[in-house]
């Protein structure tokens, strides 16, 4: 029996993305047990397109919002971790269209004490503009704008000649996804989630990653199935970059497991969801 799987999607003011990401949630094989939104501060636009997908979403989703206060996406996951409700996270960015396969082949893949990288395909931006003006969500390797085709690929019969090899050696141990990966929400309590000394773009999730790995995690990838497409947009800015890579150097120097500002703040010691640290919960 796979576990109870919780989908968390961060956003920031593209509702227009996240719409077309939320539908392709229902056009999973295998639904989550819940969708939770992380939202670092959106406005009424990205909300109302979150209450009309509740409207029609035959699963829970739950909306936890924080004041914008510059990109805190580490606080955002960590709230939304806390309050998500399955064992098991799979992770997305409200940018993604879901493969009809992508939830199943995560829970499919899942095993204990360890965590999953898994790839994305690239949209350019022309035919980024396009899925979001039509909503066509039925992306493949075959469509016009997509480029990374390798990883457009779902074989479930070759996972296990990438599983434990692939791009595991070396720094591209830490390298990660953050907006296809997949953990046990144990596990991420156990290191105390993400980093909230983060601030800025960047890299936040291969932090997360060292942690995981310093704990005794094993990272495993999920090369040719999970698949996801990322829609096209301008990069994030990336003023505090080089001090949050010395965060992560920090992390990997001192082979450090649990990091001081983290997840724990969000979550009582009886194990009961401290709703009032989650910011406002839209449920």
């Amino acid at each position: 029996m796979p576990p109870s799987c919780s989908l968390i999607i961060s956003t920031y003011n593209w509702p227009e993305a996240l719409s077309v990401c939320l539908e392709s949630t229902l056009n999973q094989r295998e639904l989550p047990g819940e969708i939770v939104i992380a939202d670092d501060g959106s406005g009424e636009a990205t909300k109302k397109v979150i209450d009309d997908f509740r409207q029609k979403s035959p699963i829970p989703v739950t909306h936890i919002w924080h004041e914008d206060l510059g990109f805190r996406l580490a606080h955002i996951r960590n709230k939304a971790i806390a309050a998500a409700k399955g064992d098991y996270i799979v992770q997305v960015d409200g940018d993604i269209l879901m493969h009809p396969y992508f939830i199943s082949d995560h829970l499919r893949f899942a095993r204990a004490n360890s965590f999953v990288r898994a790839s994305r395909i690239y949209i350019d931006e022309a035919s980024s503009k396009e899925v979001i003006r039509t909503h066509n969500i039925n992306i493949s390797l075959f469509s016009k704008g997509t480029s990374n085709l390798f990883s457009a690929f779902r074989v479930p019969l070759l996972w296990p000649l990438f599983a434990t090899s692939y791009k595991n050696k070396g720094d591209e141990r830490y390298e990660i996804h953050g907006c296809n990966m997949a953990f046990w929400k144990k596990d991420a309590i156990e290191v105390n989630g993400y980093n909230e000394d983060f601030s800025g773009w960047g890299p936040e999730d291969k932090e997360f990653v060292a942690r995981l790995l310093n704990a005794g995690k094993e990272k495993r990838f999920l090369k040719l199935g999970g698949l996801a497409f990322h829609l096209y947009h301008k990069e994030n800015s990336k003023y505090n970059l080089s001090t949050n890579e010395q965060l992560l150097k920090q992390t990997i120097h001192t082979n450090c497991s649990c990091c001081v500002s983290g997840i724990d703040k969000y979550i009582q010691l009886n194990g009961e969801k401290n709703i009032r640290g989650l910011g406002n919960s839209h449920l």
